[in-house]
């Protein structure tokens, strides 16, 4: 099933060059995620806080990528598809 949600994409820069609340929280993190409707940048669901499916609860921001080197894919937390941004 494609995902009904790549017309909200935006161009977006990083909001912060880790986790956003990881490092107010003085926290680590396993692997990062940006938003692809505002750039909020949080952590994957590996990492002990999951922020950034914390952000798609909160806000109902759809996609995501990740923004790890070398990698190009996303993800629709709604429509539970994988996206490639390659």
């Amino acid at each position: 099933m494609p995902c009904a949600h790549v017309n909200q994409i935006q161009k977006v820069k990083p909001s912060a060059d880790g986790c956003e609340e990881c490092l107010k929280m003085g926290s680590t993190w396993v692997h990062l995620r940006m938003c692809m409707i505002c750039g909020h940048v949080g952590c994957c669901d590996s990492s002990r806080h999951k922020h950034a499916t914390q952000h798609f609860h909160t806000t109902k921001h759809p996609i995501m990528r990740s923004v790890e080197p070398g990698e190009d894919w996303g993800w629709c937390y709604v429509d539970e598809v994988e996206l490639d941004f390659a």
